[in-house]
């Protein structure tokens, strides 16, 4: 059997939250990384609110193009989504002293810290015990840690705990692709922030390849 026809004919198993909670904080960081872990829940009936922020997206306008596509798919699915502050200032000062650490380094656990701490917050002050995040599906980054990065930002607070899921697991990375080419949502085609657009551009131009033009590549 192709790997296509098992994807069709995939059942995804019911989930469920730990500690019985009913109702879910969901951290996105785009709509690819999202489409397979948002339907997910909803096939399991898990109450879902989806938090987007991500002031680490440079420049705005991609940024705007990133969340768009977020809420779209969460409006399809029925999934509140929450549009958190651009807060980019806070972010370049929070990062500072990073900017040429490669991909997966100091600057991305400074960064996945404060995306998190954020979402702790949030689900603090309205009322959920857990959240998760999306970017843990993606084979770009590290799973461990994002994992240790949700944990420090849930340990703030008493009442809530983060849900280190393995969304990659049992072909939920192959589906991610899949999804994003039945929904046709947008390609973004470097992690997001500015060190991570340029360092992507250097590698291009080293290996004779066009630099990147955002904002018009869908699957």
């Amino acid at each position: 059997m192709s790997e296509k026809l098992k994807l069709q004919n995939y059942i995804r198993p019911a989930l469920e939250l730990p500690n019985k909670q009913k109702e879910l904080l969901l951290h996105s960081c785009c709509a690819p990384c999202s489409g397979e872990i948002i339907e997910a829940l909803a096939s399991s009936n898990i109450k879902t609110t989806v938090y987007f922020y991500n002031p680490n997206i440079h420049p705005v306008d991609e940024y705007e193009i990133r969340k768009d596509e977020n809420r779209r798919f969460c409006e399809k699915v029925g999934f509140d989504c929450i549009d958190g502050d651009y807060d980019k200032d806070k972010w370049f000062e929070r990062i500072k002293g990073l900017e040429d650490e490669p991909e997966r380094g100091a600057r991305c656990t400074k960064c996945f810290d404060m995306r998190f701490e954020r979402s702790a917050l949030f689900a603090h002050e309205n009322g959920f015990n857990i959240f998760a995040t999306t970017l843990g599906i993606s084979r770009w980054k590290d799973m461990n840690q994002i994992n240790e990065s949700g944990n420090r930002a849930a340990a703030r607070y008493e009442n809530i705990l983060f849900w280190d899921f393995n969304w990659r697991k049992q072909g939920g990375s192959s589906r991610m692709i899949e999804i994003s080419k039945r929904e046709h949502f947008y390609q973004q085609e470097y992690c997001g922030c500015v060190y991570s657009l340029r360092d992507t551009n250097r590698w291009r131009r080293k290996n004779n390849k066009d630099r990147i033009i955002r904002g018009v590549k869908f699957y």
